[in-house]
C-alpha cells in the first residue's frame, strides 16, 4: 500500500496524466475513494476525472459525504449534474443532508423530477433515521401473485431497484405482510403461490426509528435487507446490508471518538486539518482540567495527613493509575454492551453488583502485589493502607465505571459521552479520598 502511495504521489508530482489513468484503471474502486479521501480538492478531482463513467459512481458512493463535497465542490457543470444524477437515492440524500443549504437546493434543481422527489422524500426524515439510509426504488409483490407472476415482476421492475434479492410482500392497500426471498421464487414451480414462500415472522422497521437500532438488528436477525413502513405499516423502501455496514462503523466512529474524550468528525483522518482535529479534543481536555481540580482539592485537605506520614505521597500515581485503568475498562465494557444489545438500562442493578465483584477480585490481586512492594518499599502499616485502598478503590472504580453510562443511557445522552476519561478523573477524585479515609482508620493520621 506504502508503494502504490509512493507511485501515486510521484506521478502527480510529474504530471503524468497517462500514468494516473493507469493508475486508476488497475486498482479497485475501495482503493481509489481510500487515495481520494486523502488528497486535497484538486488532486481528488483530478483522479476523479480520470475514471469511466460506470467507475466513477461506484468510487463516488463509496466516499463519505465530506469527502464526496470535497470532490463536488472541483467538478463543474455536466460532470457535477451526472454524478449527483446516477446516484442512488439513500446515498444522494445523505450526501445533501450534510451539505450547505444552498448547496442542496443547486443540486436538487438541476435533478429529473422522478429523482427530485425521491430525494426529498427521503430528506423529510429526520437526520440519523432509517429513512435517510432506506432505498425506496424497491420490488414489492402483490401476496396474491405466483411464483411466475412475481418473477415476471422482477424482471420488468428489477434494473432499478438497489436489491432483488429480498422481496417484499404486501396486502392490495401495500402493507407489509411479509418477505420471500428470490431464491426460492426462481426455484419454485411457476404456479405456486406466493403466500406458500411467504416469512411472515421477518423482521420490520418504521422508518422513523433510529438507522443504528435497525443496522444492530439486522446484524442479530441475520438478514441482508430490512423491509421499512410508514405508522400505517406501508412498505416504504428496503435497508440493505451495505448501508447498515455504513450506519454501523459511523456509529462505532463516534463512540470511539468519545470515549476517547473528543468529539467525532467525519471524513478521512489524512485530509483533516490540524485546526479541526484540534478543534475536536480541546473541548473535552479543558473540561477533563476542571474536573481535575476535585483531584487538587482532595490532596489540599488531606495536607496534614501527607505531611504527617510523607510515605503516603509515594503510591498516589499507583493507586489512581489502578483505579482509573479499572474504571476505563469497566465503561468500555458496558458501552460496548450497550451497542450491541447485551445490556438494557433496566439491568443497572446488576451490572453494578456484577461489576463491584468484579472489581473487587481485582482489587484483591493488586492489593495483594501493592503489600509486597510496600513492604519492600516503606513499612507494613503504610503497605497495608495500600492493599487495603487498591481492593477498595478497584471495586468502587469498575461500579462506578459501568453504571455511569446505563444512567446516561436512562437520561437521554449518548452512553459514548461518560468517556473513560471523564471516570478515570471522577475515580482519581473519589479514590484519593477512599485512600486517605482508609489511611486516617489504620495509620491513625
Amino acid at each position: 500500500m506504502t508503494a502504490d502511495t509512493d507511485t501515486l504521489d510521484d506521478l502527480f508530482d510529474a504530471h503524468d496524466l497517462p500514468g494516473l489513468e493507469r493508475w486508476v484503471a488497475d486498482h479497485p474502486p475501495h482503493e481509489v475513494a481510500d487515495e481520494l479521501a486523502r488528497a486535497d480538492g484538486v488532486r481528488a478531482a483530478l483522479l476523479f476525472r480520470l475514471l469511466d463513467k460506470d467507475r466513477a459512481l461506484t468510487v463516488f458512493e463509496e466516499l463519505d459525504p465530506p469527502d464526496q463535497h470535497k470532490v463536488l465542490a472541483e467538478l463543474r457543470g455536466e460532470a457535477f449534474q451526472d454524478v449527483v444524477e446516477e446516484m442512488d437515492p439513500d446515498d444522494r440524500a445523505r450526501l445533501l443532508g450534510e451539505a450547505p443549504a444552498k448547496f442542496a437546493r443547486q443540486v436538487l434543481a438541476g435533478l429529473s423530477p422522478r429523482k427530485r422527489s425521491m430525494t426529498a422524500g427521503l430528506l423529510g426524515y429526520p437526520d440519523g433515521s432509517v429513512g435517510r439510509y432506506m432505498s425506496p426504488e424497491t420490488v414489492a409483490l402483490r401476496q396474491r401473485r405466483t411464483a411466475g407472476e412475481a418473477l415476471e415482476v422482477v424482471r420488468d421492475r428489477g434494473a432499478d431497484a438497489e436489491t432483488v434479492y429480498t422481496l417484499p410482500v404486501t396486502d392490495d392497500q401495500r402493507r407489509f405482510v411479509g418477505v420471500v426471498s428470490l431464491r426460492d421464487v426462481v426455484l419454485s414451480a411457476p404456479d405456486r403461490p406466493v403466500t406458500e414462500l411467504l416469512k411472515e415472522d421477518y423482521p420490520v422497521v418504521e422508518a422513523t426509528g433510529q438507522a443504528e437500532d435497525a443496522a444492530r438488528l439486522m446484524q442479530e436477525a441475520n438478514v441482508l435487507a430490512l423491509p421499512v413502513v410508514d405508522s400505517e405499516n406501508r412498505v416504504l423502501g428496503l435497508l440493505t446490508i451495505d448501508d447498515a455496514f455504513e450506519v454501523i462503523e459511523a456509529a462505532d466512529t463516534e463512540d470511539i471518538a468519545r470515549q476517547a474524550a473528543a468529539a467525532p468528525w467525519s471524513g478521512h483522518y489524512m485530509s483533516a486539518s490540524v485546526v479541526q482535529l484540534a478543534r475536536s479534543r480541546v473541548v473535552w481536555l479543558l473540561l477533563l482540567i476542571v474536573a481535575a481540580t476535585l483531584t487538587v482539592n482532595v490532596l489540599q485537605f488531606f495536607e496534614a495527613s501527607l505531611t504527617a506520614v510523607t510515605a503516603l505521597a509515594l503510591f498516589i500515581p499507583l493507586l489512581t493509575g489502578a483505579g482509573g485503568n479499572a474504571g476505563a475498562q469497566a465503561a468500555t465494557a458496558t458501552v460496548r454492551a450497550l451497542a450491541v444489545g447485551e445490556v438494557r438500562t433496566r439491568d443497572l442493578l446488576r451490572v453494578a453488583w456484577r461489576e463491584s465483584r468484579v472489581g473487587l477480585l481485582l482489587g484483591a490481586a493488586l492489593g495483594a502485589v501493592g503489600l509486597v512492594i510496600g513492604s519492600v518499599l516503606v513499612d507494613v502499616p503504610v503497605a497495608t493502607t495500600v492493599a487495603l485502598s487498591l481492593v477498595v478503590i478497584c471495586s468502587w472504580a469498575a461500579t462506578v465505571g459501568a453504571t455511569m453510562p446505563l444512567l446516561a443511557k436512562r437520561l437521554g445522552i449518548d452512553p459514548a459521552v461518560i468517556s473513560a476519561p471523564l471516570v478515570t478523573t471522577l475515580v482519581d477524585a473519589t479514590g484519593l479520598l477512599i485512600y486517605f479515609l482508609i489511611a486516617h482508620a489504620v495509620l491513625g493520621v
